[in-house]
């Protein structure tokens, strides 16, 4: 007997998400997920929220295979950021009027739990009205080893000192099998959910992303998905679920990336099966203003951040930029009312028509 989503409908299994996936029909596949957002969202609004990235290192261990932007400790152009290079970012969002702080670096074995305390009270106490959602759960753990203390010990600790959200990265697909073969140093699945889901029972709010077309099957795409539904069902925070595609510029493992074919398949599939995580966020950030535009109608009801400043996507050779007005007039074009929101979705402004 199958069981009934939120919405009062079956829910979708994984023999019938991996039809859809490898035989269903573009068009009618974005239709059955652009329904569920309509249900899910019916004020007809697309979000963004106004951030910056703030990558504070680009030493890391891991060295995974996709990334283009990674640095070992002796590298000539290896970096950690200072306190007030970090502080000045931070100070021109606040005056941008962004309300987002992603701070994400590399697995730095250098970096113990009290560089970040001391980092994120000073950011708190400087900037009280910045969202700081900071951190993949990869960090997390690696925070953890450094620091020779426990998961439960380094996310009560980060957020007492200001961390007040955790960022979905680091999640590329959520199966071993294929983590191995793209990013064999870097945590498991297991334990990626394992991070999600203790920093949702101290209360803090989480997102989960995807980044697939490196070497995942169908079958992994599909896969990854229903963990994370299943990781929602089990307590989860997850306010929003961002896919987006691997960009094979600069790195170790090349290849080509997915087609916008395949990104508005995946996403649309997204929206469907993830029946328990309200928001669908649309990558402008690897697709371009364009595709983002078709995705609003394959499901997506967010475009994710303004980024003042992104280096990860960028170093892969990927860099579509957009500014707060063009966003709106794109969110206006595709027949959507536009509206500024926090972290956790809630309206700060709209933008009449």
């Amino acid at each position: 007997m199958r069981t009934l989503n939120s919405l009062g409908t079956a829910r979708i299994g994984r023999e019938e998400a991996l039809q859809l996936l490898n035989r269903g029909d573009l068009l009618a596949l974005g239709a059955r997920a652009n329904t569920i957002r309509s249900v899910l969202h019916p004020e007809k609004m697309v979000t963004f929220v106004v951030d910056r990235n703030v990558n504070y290192t680009n030493i890391c261990s891991s060295k995974c295979l996709f990334c283009a932007f990674y640095r070992s400790k002796d590298a000539a152009d290896a970096y950690l950021l200072t306190h007030d290079q970090i502080f000045r970012k931070i100070a021109e969002l606040v005056e941008a009027g962004g309300t987002q702080l992603l701070m994400q670096g590399g697995l730095n074995a250098d970096l113990k739990v009290e560089y970040f305390e001391e980092l994120f009270r000073e950011i708190k106490l400087r900037f009280p009205t910045i969202q700081n959602h900071s951190l993949s759960p990869a960090e997390v753990a690696n925070i953890a080893v450094s620091s020779s203390l426990t998961l439960d010990e380094v996310l009560r600790r980060l957020k007492t000192a200001g961390l007040d959200s955790i960022p979905g990265g680091g999640a590329e697909i959520l199966v071993d099998e294929v983590r191995k073969a793209i990013s064999p140093e870097k945590i498991g699945w297991q334990q990626w959910g394992e991070v999600m889901l203790k920093a949702a029972a101290l209360g803090m709010p989480t997102t989960a992303t995807m980044m697939f077309g490196s070497r995942e099957k169908p079958e992994d795409i599909v896969e990854h998905l229903f963990r994370v539904r299943e990781l929602q069902d089990r307590g989860g925070s997850f306010t929003a679920f961002i896919p987006w595609t691997y960009q094979p510029g600069n790195t170790e493992l090349g290849g080509t990336t997915a087609t916008g074919t395949d990104y508005l398949k995946v996403l649309a599939l997204s929206r469907i099966v993830l029946d328990n995580i309200p928001n669908i966020q649309a990558s402008w950030v690897t697709q371009g203003a364009k595709m983002a535009s078709v995705a609003l109608l394959f499901g997506a009801n967010d475009l994710g951040g303004t980024m003042l400043e992104e280096n990860v996507v960028a170093a892969a050779g990927c860099s579509f930029c957009m500014s707060q007005q063009e966003m709106i007039s794109l969110i206006r074009d595709a027949g959507f009312r536009a509206a500024q929101r926090t972290t956790t979705y809630s309206i700060m402004r709209e933008f009449p028509v």
